[in-house]
């Protein structure tokens, strides 16, 4: 085999970037909007820290995020189903710039108050949740079947730029230029994003869509309890992010170390080990048992949070943490495929929206859970402890749910059946 096909076989494969129009635009809207937003998610917290120097106070960014993504997230699902796609996710967008114009007006205040960060970290899990379904929902419309892989690999590679980016500059952003510059970047970030936005074309719904209710949010739920595969790529992540999500004591981990210079490179690390794995992914467009992805992800996940609450050498903990990062890589692109392969398209803005809560619900509370046991353990404890409890349960649900484990792209029948669905889409399409 020549030098160039064995190489071309572990890079990124870029076959959806060259067939799609709409997937280019929104690859390169996110990374400027991930950019921008990143330097806000450092920044937020730090703020927070600042005013309070309470590892709860940062870990209750969590509890406030939690019922607006909960609502939201469900109900925005149902409104990808019903709504125009695009207008959404432009709607939404704007919305979270307004909001990061509030962080930056609190920061500029000669004494800056506590309470608007926590209400503005509410209305951002607010459109969130609103948002992320159509999103979502989008990707399985615009990139053909067996592009699925691929694309998420690309999209992952897109977010962890932005978030290796944002947090690596954040950190000296505030140190020496303070948070009004690190939040001008978020608003002029999330401007040009919505620029962009305005560019996607029309996503209308499917024919016969109805309108927004519980009656459809149940229906949407009804239809992933009976799918043992999806209910075990929601239930891994959600275990994952509950038991091993330690940013939000980042701060106190750096003092404990004495490496605060190293905090934005802690934000940072898990990104890098995503996106090593993302720029090595080529291989994974040929693999269709995408459940050993979630699993063995998820499991090492853990173990690498695990070993970076043991460690004392800031750059063990860094180096583990890019670990973390390459584990929970992997485990993303195996539940993103899964969820474009098997989803119908009638239902995926609703899976969309409880795919949010899977992936979005479980580090709020692992917020919650990390800040609150730093306080009455101490900040190592609370981050090996909870690697080990997340190894502990990704093993007890693969056990439970043996069917994600089996998972066969080949095999699946709600697989095959939607790539017929997607392929005589495309031949209609095409006559």
């Amino acid at each position: 085999m020549a030098p160039g096909t064995r190489l071309g076989a572990i890079l990124p494969d870029l076959t959806p970037w060259r067939s799609s129009r709409e997937f280019r635009l929104l690859w390169i809207q996110g990374l400027i909007a991930f950019f921008g937003s990143s330097m806000a998610l450092i920044a937020l917290p730090l703020q927070i820290k600042e005013l309070t120097e309470s590892p709860a106070a940062v870990g209750a960014m969590g509890a406030v995020e939690l019922v607006p993504l909960v609502v939201f997230g469900l109900y925005g699902g149902a409104l990808a189903d019903a709504a125009d796609r695009r207008k959404v996710i432009l709607a939404t967008e704007a919305g979270l710039g307004l909001l990061a114009s509030l962080l930056l007006v609190n920061s500029l205040l000669a004494t800056p108050m506590l309470w608007p960060l926590y209400v503005v970290a509410a209305g951002v899990s607010a459109l969130a949740g609103l948002q992320r379904p159509a999103l979502d929902s989008l990707m399985a419309r615009i990139v053909p079947h067996d592009q699925l892989t691929a694309a998420a690999a690309l999209n992952a590679l897109r977010w962890q730029t932005g978030a290796i980016a944002g947090p690596a500059l954040a950190g000296v952003v505030v140190a020496y230029a303070g948070y009004p510059t690190a939040y001008s970047v978020t608003v002029l970030g999330f401007a040009v994003s919505v620029a962009m936005c305005s560019r996607l074309s029309p996503a209308p719904p499917s024919h016969g869509a109805a309108r927004p209710s519980l009656r459809g949010i149940a229906e949407g739920a009804r239809y992933a309890w009976s799918r043992p595969v999806l209910l075990g790529t929601y239930a891994v992540d959600l275990a994952a992010m509950f038991f091993a999500y330690p940013n939000t004591v980042f701060p106190f981990l750096a003092d404990d170390l004495h490496a605060t210079w190293a905090l934005g490179l802690m934000y940072a690390a898990g990104s890098v080990g995503s996106v090593l794995l993302s720029l090595t992914s080529g291989w994974t467009s040929r693999v269709r048992r995408h459940g050993l992805f979630v699993v063995f992800g998820a499991a090492g996940w853990g173990l690498a949070i695990t070993a970076a609450g043991w460690f004392t050498n800031i750059w063990l903990v860094l180096l583990c943490l890019a670990f973390a990062g390459a584990g929970d890589m992997l485990s993303g692109l195996g539940r993103s495929t899964i969820w474009n392969q098997t989803i119908p398209e009638e239902l995926r803005g609703r899976l969309a929206g409880i795919e949010v809560l899977s992936y979005s619900v479980g580090p709020q509370l692992g917020q919650v859970r990390a800040g609150t046991l730093a306080g009455w353990t101490g900040t190592r404890t609370a981050i090996w402890s909870g690697g080990l409890a997340c190894v502990a349960s990704v093993g007890v649900l693969a056990a439970v749910l043996p069917k994600l484990l089996t998972y066969d792209a080949g095999t699946d029948a709600d697989a095959q059946q939607r790539r017929a669905q997607k392929e005589a889409a495309t031949a209609a399409a095409a006559v």
